[in-house]
């Protein structure tokens, strides 16, 4: 019977074809469900097997285009030629700037839509070049440890939600800040990820089981960012995650894929796997939760993974054919995947599709580059200052030494794409001052190092100016001859910290202190640690400025460096942002997405997701510098805090002799609640003034942002009582003043 429906829906299509007649499918006036049922109608079993994994040849004999569901954007157009490259994430995510952070992605999706055009065009569309972006990454940054972290908005579930969010808006099309903003079509889908419980480590994420974890923690810590994007943001997409939670693989998971995502908060959207995750459900020393493939494929799909990134799903006619899933049952995944692609215009000509207007002239353009730039500076966390920053442009005496200082990808961070030209920190330095003298010193972990010397200055494409670096061939240093080349060197800036090439997705390293990608100490490096000490006591003021995708642990450093500024992966301007920073034509506001350890013994084992001891919601010690914590070249004075009308108001004032930009916090502690968090960050806002300006900030704060875990009723909800509102410059209780509210 279905042979039948078959030939003769291929001899209707090719009658309306000779006609030049529409099928309902492509008539892009009709209603999208009807297309969508019209299409699904059509499809052989097989067709739609081809449908369900994320590389999607054309169908010809329906007009259906080739597709890939695999993209990347995770602080630009990743893996797809030339795209502007923004800091990464966790950098971002200390700017506290929400509406920087929409720009950023309406930028980005602006230059992912140009590309996609380009490659349909010329017919190579292929992975990475279609309209579905697996971003943003919402887990926790639970684990300075994890490699993946500097993926993540930092360590806080609300900070997560708010900045997920605008990435969401920013790459979907439904931003205010986008001016070719649609109302039938989608721009991008974007995808949130890695759903759930999921922060590492990597080494053993395809056969890790994340077991005994308290439900408080599973509902007030792991999941509120996904359900904020779901619900609020409407993303498109969720990513199931490789590990297995209460022993089902994420992507197996009928409880958080069926009961949570889509019963209990209503997601409509697609749910793709992880790459790979499905085979971890039967290959031997993984999840072995599937005899074979077909088994596997049956499990994903009716746990709702509709999407497959890797190609277990050819098995699906195997499956269907035994019995193990029914073709009904398969439709019901096909249905979403064939909305999505409708939404987003890709059965529709470019002449319909106002996105596929925007001209390749976006990408890598001037506007973007600034963004870039801005962007770079407002992540930058200014950690100590003895009075040496900001540094005189005419100073003599300065140095630039360390590992990172020409070092341009290190400034790519990971998931990147090609710049057109990055801006090392040398450059940016050599660009506002002139001719500075340069020291490689050392690698990231040990003193051989490709000795590098400046060359020529050279003008680029797009009017900036490039340093030629000239290599001199392999050099192992001793201490001492570093001291050498720094004699007549009053002040020292060493670029250092650690590498995107050493902490990332399943790096394939071994150096010292780094495991697979993650870290198995957080301390900087002992060679750079000797280094910066050395200089101390060779009478040099230090200026340390820390690359990392994550927190290091900087105590010795306290005391040997002058001042230290936290960079992160500062993206291709990075290195002009690091010098309007030091030498001050940029006050530095940025605060701290993660708290910043004193050492190693101040963290719990790894592989333990207890939210115990973790985070600044739950470590009892003290830190080195806790979460939302950073310094400013001025100062400014709080005034007296105060709650009317869901809104927290506060005086602040700039009390130095810099205009500067404070961010205002506001953390939420029940004081009945001895089991929960010590605060939880629920509102924040940035405030710029002038030297002597003062001004009021108001932040919402509405009944629902003082929800919280009832142990009562096993749910999130929000409790009549008392709570404490903290309000001030950081996390640390004596940054904070505090007023007790009534909540009914």
């Amino acid at each position: 019977m279905r042979k039948k429906t078959l030939l003769l829906g291929l001899a209707m299509a090719a009658t309306l074809a000779a006609h030049g007649q529409q099928l309902p499918y492509q008539n892009s006036q009709l209603p999208i469900d009807q297309r969508v049922e019209d299409l699904l109608g059509r499809l052989t079993l097989e067709e739609k097997t081809q449908l369900m994994m994320n590389t999607s040849p054309a169908i010809p004999r329906l007009g259906i285009p080739k597709w890939d569901w695999w993209s990347e954007a995770l602080h630009g157009v990743g893996r797809n030629g030339v795209a502007t490259v923004f800091p990464s994430c966790i950098g971002m995510a200390c700017s506290f700037d929400n509406d920087l952070i929409e720009r950023i992605y309406v930028a980005v999706s602006d230059e992912a839509r140009a590309k996609n055009t380009l490659a349909r065009q010329q017919d190579k569309v292929a992975r990475y070049s279609c309209l579905s972006f697996w971003t943003p990454n919402i887990n926790i940054f639970r684990d300075p440890r994890w490699g993946r972290g500097q993926e993540t908005y930092g360590e806080d579930p609300f900070m997560n939600a708010q900045m997920g969010m605008r990435v969401v808006r920013g790459l979907q099309g439904q931003s205010e800040f986008d001016t070719r903003r649609s109302d039938k079509y989608l721009k991008l889908h974007a995808c949130a990820k890695h759903f759930a419980v999921h922060s590492g480590p990597e080494r053993v994420r395809h056969s890790f089981n994340v077991e005994g974890l308290p439900a408080r923690d599973l509902w007030e810590t792991y999941l509120p960012a996904f359900k904020a994007l779901v619900q609020d943001g409407q993303v498109q997409q969720v990513m199931c995650a490789y590990q297995r939670f209460e022993g089902d693989p994420c992507c197996g998971s009928s409880r958080l894929l069926n009961q949570i995502l889509r019963q209990e908060w209503g997601f409509k959207g697609l749910v793709v796997s992880d790459c790979g995750a499905v085979n971890d459900f039967y290959v031997p020393g993984r999840h072995e939760v599937s005899a074979d493939p077909a088994a596997a494929t049956a499990r994903a799909i009716l746990s709702g993974t509709d999407v497959e990134c890797g190609s277990v799903y050819r098995s699906l006619p195997e499956a269907v054919s035994r019995g193990d899933i029914k073709e009904s049952e398969v439709d019901v995944s096909v249905r979403r995947l064939l909305r999505g692609r409708f939404e987003l215009g890709n059965f529709d000509s470019d002449s319909e599709v106002g996105w596929a207007q925007i001209p390749m002239s976006v990408v890598a353009s001037p506007a973007h580059k600034q963004l870039a730039r801005e962007m770079g500076r407002e992540q930058m966390v200014l950690l100590k200052n003895n009075g040496i920053l900001p540094l005189k442009k005419d100073a003599g005496g300065l140095m630039v030494m360390g590992p990172n200082a020409a070092d341009s990808t290190m400034l790519w961070g990971i998931y990147f794409g090609q710049p057109s030209h990055t801006v090392t920190p040398l450059e940016g330095i050599q660009a506002k001052v002139g001719q500075v003298k340069y020291l490689t010193a050392c690698s990231i972990t040990g003193m051989t190092v490709k000795d590098m010397e400046i060359g020529q200055q050279t003008e680029t494409a797009d009017g900036s100016t490039t340093l030629q670096m000239i290599e001199k061939g392999e050099k192992t240093y001793t201490i001492a001859e570093i001291l050498e080349a720094a004699r007549g060197a009053e002040t020292i800036i060493f670029v250092g910290g650690i590498s995107p090439n050493l902490e990332k997705e399943q790096a394939r390293v071994r150096e010292p202190g780094f495991d697979d990608g993650d870290r198995t100490s957080i301390e900087l490096p002992q060679v750079q640690r000797d280094i910066l000490k050395a200089l101390h006591e060779a009478g040099k003021k230090v200026v340390l400025v820390n690359c990392s995708g994550s927190a290091v642990a900087l105590t010795p450093e306290t005391e040997t460096c002058d001042a230290i500024l936290q960079a992160w992966y500062a993206g291709e301007q990075g290195g002009h942002a690091l010098a309007d920073v030091l030498f001050g034509d940029y006050n530095p506001s940025g605060k701290l997405a993660v708290t910043f350890y004193k050492d190693d013994s101040q963290l719990p084992a790894f592989d333990d997701y207890l939210m115990a001891g973790r985070t600044y919601r739950y470590f009892r010690g003290e830190p080195l510098y806790p979460f939302g914590y950073g310094l400013s070249y001025t100062t400014f004075k709080y005034g007296k805090p105060s709650y009317k009308d869901g809104k927290v108001s506060v005086s602040v004032k700039n009390t130095g002799k810099r205009e500067g930009t404070e961010i205002v916090q506001v953390y939420v502690r029940r004081p009945a609640d001895t089991e929960g968090p010590a605060k939880t960050l629920r509102g924040y806002a940035r405030v710029n003034l002038k030297s002597g300006e003062q001004q009021t900030v108001e932040i919402s704060l509405p009944r629902e942002r003082f929800e919280c875990w009832d142990e009562q009723t096993n749910t999130m909800r929000v409790i009549p009582g008392a709570y404490e509102l903290k309000v001030g410059a950081s996390s640390a209780e004596r940054d904070l003043q505090t007023l007790t509210v009534q909540i009914n």
